[in-house]
């Protein structure tokens, strides 16, 4: 039976609009795999060389021990944010005489095959072969190894329960907060208990007990966690409430795109995905403390100007990277419509240019921090509006991942929509305007570069017909190929 699971979602996979991207996207992600696995490997071998010759009087294995409790932390934290977790359309199979926990099974291993649980491998095998090369006790580092591979699991596990269950997530969030700030005013140091712990590890080979019960426990928890909801009523059963409309007249002043923005208005209203979406985006408002309050960067002016992407971009990022993934649901039926794309396109690039214009009068406050930066905000301003709002609007044509907008979603931002080519289209969005800044600031002076900035946003502006002609042009071309992934059951 999991040899026919294997077979239907290699056919699903093949089959799928991700199989066929383009590929440019796909050369790229392998690069970037083999790049981080690379460096895995290099910090791997190194890590034992690079420890004894800055702390000559440490043993390197109690060093790692002392901080991998930080390493497996910051893998949680990665993991919440940007793994994929697979989902087993598992509807067909409730109604074919298949054992339930064959599925649950299948759909659990399905985790295991994940990047992040692959790339501690490159890092601890490595090291553990140069502690065997050095005359390391092969039954203590053999007993580590595969400790540390549990461990790596059982974050994996834990993960798919704090995607899933919103008392996981609050649960832990809780512990690493309070942990975090104890470390942080020097109250307690999670380091020497947690070192202690993996030293125990080492020292007592038996001890690798401890992390394969944990990985069992957490497989244990969330088989019962599936296996409670596997039922065919509550996996069609929706959540019916009263709506109440709203007609919002005064969005009829945009004229054609007005319709299209009503439609946007009304899903932000009404829907979870879009409300975490804009929460988030206020948030963003508060980026600068990182940076403003700070001498450091200060004399980097670089990071300054990244920053000021970020305080008036929030909602353009995280509302725009997700166009036209938010109209999955009904896309097919919008198409089918007689009504201009370019319409479409254009009310969804206002609304991220008014969510700027609406940043940036919020941001006032920055004033504080001197008109330099203040400067460079408004300038970030004009380049989120003239040149990232296209680019965002651009990236849409390869990011065919449906979202459904009530999804019981994670506590913090569901990522449901997410997917590496993301990070991809992010880059220019990031680095672009640095280089822009940057360079001018270089060979001139810091004004030189806000000027330059801000005309790039500018230009964008006065160009908003050609890019939007553009842009439209290659929606068309992709039009079948969205409406075909927006079907496909994820």
């Amino acid at each position: 039976m999991f040899k026919r699971f294997v077979s239907l979602e290699w056919k699903q996979f093949s089959r799928s609009s991700y199989f066929q991207k383009g590929l440019a996207i796909k050369i790229l992600l392998v690069l970037a795999a083999l790049y981080f696995i690379a460096m895995a490997v290099f910090a791997g071998i190194g890590a034992y060389f690079g420890i004894q010759k800055m702390l000559p009087d440490k043993n390197p294995v109690e060093v790692i021990n002392n901080f991998v409790i930080y390493w497996f932390l910051t893998d949680m934290v990665i993991r919440f944010f940007m793994q994929q977790l697979p989902v087993l359309n598992i509807k067909p199979y409730m109604v074919i005489p298949i054992k339930r926990s064959t599925v649950i099974h299948f759909l659990l291993g399905k985790t295991t095959i994940s990047f992040f649980n692959f790339l501690p491998l490159f890092f601890f095998l490595p090291f553990s072969i140069v502690l065997l090369a050095h005359d390391y006790s092969v039954l203590n580092v053999v007993a580590w190894f595969f400790s540390m591979m549990f461990f790596t699991l059982s974050v994996n596990y834990l993960n798919f329960l704090l995607n899933k269950n919103n008392k996981v997530f609050y649960v832990i969030a809780t512990l690493l907060i309070a942990a975090g700030l104890l470390q942080f005013y020097g109250i307690y140091s999670i380091t020497e208990p947690a070192g202690y712990f993996f030293n125990t590890i080492y020292n007592k080979p038996y001890a690798v007990l401890i992390p394969l019960l944990l990985m069992i426990m957490l497989y244990r928890v969330n088989f019962k966690f599936i296996r409670k909801d596997f039922y065919l009523d509550g996996a069609i059963s929706k959540e019916t409430k009263d709506v109440h409309t709203q007609e919002l007249t005064w969005l009829n002043r945009f004229g054609k795109v007005a319709p299209f923005l009503k439609n946007d208005v009304r899903m932000i209203i009404r829907n979870k995905r879009p409300k975490q979406v804009l929460f988030m985006s206020f948030l963003f408002l508060f980026y600068g403390l990182i940076f403003y309050t700070q001498e450091t960067y200060q004399e980097m002016p670089a990071f300054l100007a990244f920053a000021s992407m970020f305080v008036t971009g929030g909602f353009l990022m995280s509302f725009g990277q997700l166009v036209p993934s938010w109209d999955s649901e009904y896309y097919k039926l919008l198409m089918s419509q007689n009504i201009p794309y370019r319409e479409y396109l254009k009310s969804k690039w206002s609304l991220m240019v008014v969510a700027v214009l609406i940043s940036f009068i919020l941001s006032t406050p920055y004033i504080y921090f001197g008109w330099d930066i203040f400067g460079m905000i408004a300038a970030g301003a004009l380049f989120n509006m003239g040149l990232n709002s296209f680019i965002t609007l651009y990236g849409g044509v390869l990011n065919r991942v449906p979202v459904e907008l009530n999804v019981k979603a994670k506590a913090f931002s569901n990522t449901q929509g997410f997917n590496p080519t993301q990070l991809l289209i992010a880059l220019p969005k990031i680095f672009g305007p640095i280089l822009i800044f940057y360079i001018p600031y270089k060979l001139i002076n810091f004004e030189t570069g806000i000027i330059c900035l801000a005309v790039s946003g500018v230009l964008g502006l006065v160009f908003t017909n050609f890019f939007l002609n553009q842009i439209e042009k290659v929606y068309q071309k992709q039009k079948y190929k969205t409406i075909a992934a927006f079907s496909e059951k994820k």
